[in-house]
């Protein structure tokens, strides 16, 4: 390890040798308080100046303080501005642009302290809707120099001279734990433990058996199918033009959440995936859909709307993928969340900045292929990155149109919250850099389960036995990755 020709200025950052492996990090720190990793385990799309969405992965532990809250709580969105106020100024630009600062989850329910968008009527596997912390401290990694830094700020002193010591001293003891003997790590202390077969049957009576063993869900096909069809009747009844409805797939843990993580971003690499230790529960993510990036005040966005199989055949890809492009409901459906983020934005963004900078093309990702468009805007100088947030949050593409209706037709017919499905994972940096997921391809680890919850957009076209199987599709890559090893090894990669 080399210490930057900057490590007298802030924040403090000592670069990593070459042979360092962010995999044998995770497995250093995952045991860890609060262990979160923001994982680009593919580079995913290029931008216009030819550099991948998941150029850069961070990886921390043991936040300095934490901002955890669930339904019926105080309102944390007045703390998290707060937060955001307090950070350092200071942003090195030849370093990765997280370089501490607040990072976490924003689960789904968040947004009901902001609107009165209701609550499902039943919680059995109840969470945080809020949990971030203030890390000082992250180890960053640019995929596209192959370079890692430990990075630490030095918070919460605001002496200059303080903050120099406590950061170095940060760093060090990162390099220690990551140096340590693998039988020093302590056992993580996970939520994946089977929990007792009698509160288990209790807690998740309304889930049903499907045709995948082991896997129960909160609808039977034709319950689903039945939801669709009422989503289809309230929208032509002009309630709405869109509603996103998932269904919540259940699967009992049987392995740490550490080693499922692994398991998964090898079976369904994303750009924007993520690993979040909550305590009582993980976030375990492999997100291809990008929610809100901020570099300097530019903000950008990238709703995902249109879904097709993705198989082992180029010349069956190249067919669906066509197909997608020439569907008038995936177009349709794909504009309106455009539209709607647009309007989003306009609310935070100078007058006139806002531009669709990509509009309904065809991404490529391990199972399926998505229409992405990209949306972007100029922060207004006077309001901040929570401000942002609260204007855009959750993202339109896993709401519908209008948000605040939709919301309600979810809370509504989905039976139970989302939790962490469908809100975001990621980091607002000193500095004033920010850059969010939206988590679908995601399972939630908590009270001896697995939670899978997939779905999709309802348009007035949408046909309820094709959204029903699209959901299997989106759960592919996360169901292969809960198999026994054996089972997936046999498996291998059919489609």
């Amino acid at each position: 390890m080399s210490t930057l020709d900057t490590a007298t200025l802030l924040p403090i950052a000592e670069l990593l040798t070459p042979e360092f492996s962010l995999l044998e990090a995770f497995e250093r720190l995952s045991s860890r308080p609060g262990c979160l990793w923001l994982d680009s385990a593919s580079p995913g799309p290029t931008d216009g100046d030819g550099i991948p969405l998941g150029r850069y992965s961070f990886l921390m532990s043991d936040p300095i303080e934490q901002l955890v809250a669930s339904d019926g709580d105080a309102d944390p969105w007045p703390t998290l501005q707060s937060w955001c106020e307090g950070l350092p100024t200071e942003l090195n630009p030849d370093l990765p642009p997280f370089q501490g600062g607040i990072a976490g989850l924003i689960g789904y329910e968040s947004a009901a302290w902001l609107e009165p968008v209701g609550l499902a009527a039943k919680n059995d596997l109840p969470m945080p809707a809020m949990s971030v912390g203030l890390y000082d401290w992250t180890i960053a990694f640019d995929h596209l120099t192959g370079k890692a830094w430990i990075v630490a700020q030095g918070m919460p002193a605001t002496d200059p001279k303080q903050r120099v010591s406590i950061a170095q001293k940060r760093i060090e003891q990162v390099k220690a734990i990551l140096n340590a003997p693998a039988s020093k790590q302590r056992t993580a202390n996970l939520s994946a433990a089977p929990a007792h077969e009698a509160t288990a049957a209790a807690k998740l009576a309304d889930q049903r058996d499907t045709d995948r063993e082991g896997v129960t869900s909160n609808f039977t096909r034709q319950e689903f199918c039945d939801a669709v069809a009422d989503v289809v009747r309230r929208i032509c009844d002009g309630d709405s033009f869109q509603v996103n409805l998932a269904q919540r797939l259940i699967r009992r843990a049987d392995r740490r959440s550490p080693e499922l993580y692994q398991r998964l971003r090898d079976a369904n690499p994303a750009p924007l995936g993520a690993y979040y230790d909550g305590g009582e529960f993980q976030v375990l993510s492999s997100s291809p859909e990008g929610f809100l990036k901020v570099r300097g005040r530019r903000v950008q966005t990238r709703p995902i709307k249109g879904t097709v199989r993705r198989t082992n055949h180029d010349d069956v890809n190249l067919k669906l993928a066509q197909k997608l492009l020439a569907s008038e409901k995936d177009r349709a459906e794909n504009v309106m969340i455009v539209d709607l983020m647009r309007n989003d934005l306009s609310r935070v963004c100078e007058d006139d900045s806002i531009i669709v900078s990509q509009l309904c093309q065809v991404e490529r990702y391990q199972y399926v292929q998505h229409l992405v468009s990209v949306v972007e805007g100029q922060l207004r100088p006077e309001l901040s990155i929570v401000d942002l947030l609260k204007a855009c949050f959750p993202g339109g593409s896993v709401t519908g149109a209008p948000k605040i209706e939709a919301m309600r037709t979810i809370a509504e017919l989905e039976k139970h919250p989302r939790g962490a499905y469908c809100g975001s994972v990621g980091y607002i940096g000193a500095g004033g850099q920010a850059d969010f997921n939206i988590l679908i391809r995601t399972i939630t680890a908590s009270h001896g389960y697995w939670q899978i919850p997939v779905g999709g957009g309802i348009t007035a076209r949408s046909v309820p036995e094709t959204e029903e199987y699209e959901t299997w599709s989106k759960a592919e890559g996360m169901l292969r990755a809960m198999q026994p090893i054996t089972q997936a090894s046999a498996d291998g990669n059919k489609p």
